[in-house]
C-alpha cells in the first residue's frame, strides 16, 4: 500500500499529539482534513476490493504490476527525479524502498486472496505498530505490544481450518510496511519533494515487469482484468497520494498517523460490500483491539517525539 506512509516518533516536529490537532487551526480546516483522510481511506480499500475481482484472471501479481505501472505513470512526471544525479547515499535507500514496496504490495494482495480484505489489512497494520514500538523500553509500549498480540489471536482464532499460510503472508506484508516506513523516512531526508517515492515506485515496477510481460504475451491484460486493475491503481495510488498530501497540509502528522487506523475498519466494510466477505464477531473484536492499540501506540510515540525535540539531532543511517 504505497499510497501513504506513517510519520514515526523519530520525525522531529512531526509527532504532535492527537490532542493538538486543532491547535492554531479553524474547526472547518480540521474537518476538511479529516474528510480528505476518510476519502483517501475509502478510495484505498474500495480499490483493493475492486482489484481483487481480477485475481481469477491475472492473479495478485498481475494486479500489483498494473497498480505499480499506474503509480509510476502519475508520480514520475510530477516528481521528475534526476536519476543521473543520484549519489549512492541517495540510491541505496531508494532501491531498498522499492524492494520493500514490491514485497508489501504482493503480500497484501496474496493475503487478500487467501484470508480476505479485512483480515489482511488489519494484519498489515502491525507494521506501523512495530515501528511505533521499535526500540522502546517503556512499560506502556510493552503493554501495547501484548494487546496487539492478543488482538491478533482473537482475530485469527487459530484452529484446524485456519489458513496459516495466508496469515503468515499477511504478517510478511506487515514487515514490508515497517521497512517501507523506515526507508521512506531515510530516503525522504535525502531527496526533495516526491522524488524518493517516485524513484522507489519505478524500482518496484521493475520487479513486476517480467510478470506483466508474461501476462501480456498470454493476452491476459484484456477486458475486465485490465479494467479492474487500472481502477485499483487509480483508487489505491493516485487518489490517496493526492488526498494524503492535501490532508497533511491541514493536520499534524501525529494526528494523521493515528487516524490512519480506521483503514482496517474501512477494509472490512469494503470486503463486505465489494467482495461479500462477512466478518464474524471474534474478527471484529480482534480488529478493534488492534486498531485501538495502533492508535494508542502511535499517539504515545508522537508525544515522546514532542518531548525529545530540541535535545539534539537524531542518528542518520548511512
Amino acid at each position: 500500500m504505497e499510497a501513504y506512509s506513517v510519520q514515526t516518533a523519530g520525525d522531529a516536529g512531526g509527532g504532535s499529539g492527537i490532542g493538538r490537532a486543532g491547535s492554531g487551526r479553524s474547526g472547518s480546516t480540521v474537518v476538511r482534513g479529516v474528510l480528505t483522510m476518510t476519502g483517501s481511506g475509502v478510495s484505498n480499500q474500495v480499490g483493493a476490493g475492486i482489484g481483487a475481482h481480477a485475481f481469477p484472471m491475472i492473479g495478485p501479481a498481475g494486479v500489483v504490476a498494473v497498480r505499480q505501472l499506474v503509480a509510476a505513470a502519475v508520480l514520475l512526471p510530477v516528481a521528475r527525479p534526476p536519476f543521473h544525479r543520484f549519489t549512492w547515499r541517495q540510491w541505496w535507500p531508494v532501491l531498498l524502498l522499492g524492494a520493500a514496496t514490491a514485497v508489501m504490495n504482493i503480500c497484501l494482495y496474496v493475503a487478500i486472496e487467501r484470508i480476505g480484505l479485512g483480515l489482511a489489512v488489519t494484519l498489515e497494520f502491525l507494521g506501523p505498530l512495530a515501528v511505533a514500538l521499535l526500540g522502546s523500553r517503556a512499560r506502556r509500549d510493552v503493554l501495547c505490544g501484548l494487546a496487539a498480540g492478543l488482538g491478533v489471536f482473537i482475530l485469527v482464532m487459530p484452529g484446524p481450518t485456519s489458513d496459516f499460510v495466508g496469515i503468515a503472508i499477511g504478517m510478511a506484508g506487515a514487515a514490508g510496511w515497517a521497512a517501507y516506513i523506515l526507508l521512506n523516512r531515510v530516503a525522504g531526508q535525502r531527496l526533495p519533494g516526491l522524488q524518493a517515492p517516485a524513484a522507489a515506485t519505478l524500482v518496484s515496477l521493475v520487479f513486476y515487469l517480467p510478470v506483466a510481460a508474461y501476462l501480456a504475451s498470454k493476452g491476459a491484460f484484456a477486458g475486465p482484468a485490465l479494467l479492474y486493475s487500472v481502477i485499483a491503481g487509480v483508487l489505491c495510488s493516485v487518489i490517496p497520494y493526492a488526498a494524503d498530501f492535501i490532508a497533511l497540509r491541514h493536520l499534524p502528522a501525529g494526528f494523521f498517523s493515528v487516524f490512519m487506523s480506521i483503514n482496517p475498519i474501512l477494509a472490512a466494510l469494503s470486503g463486505t460490500v465489494v467482495l461479500g466477505q462477512i466478518l464474524v464477531l471474534h474478527e471484529w473484536l480482534g480488529m478493534a483491539l488492534i486498531v485501538v492499540t495502533n492508535a494508542v501506540a502511535i499517539w504515545l510515540a508522537g508525544r515522546v517525539a514532542v518531548l525529545n525535540v530540541g535535545r539534539g539531532p537524531g542518528l542518520d543511517v548511512e
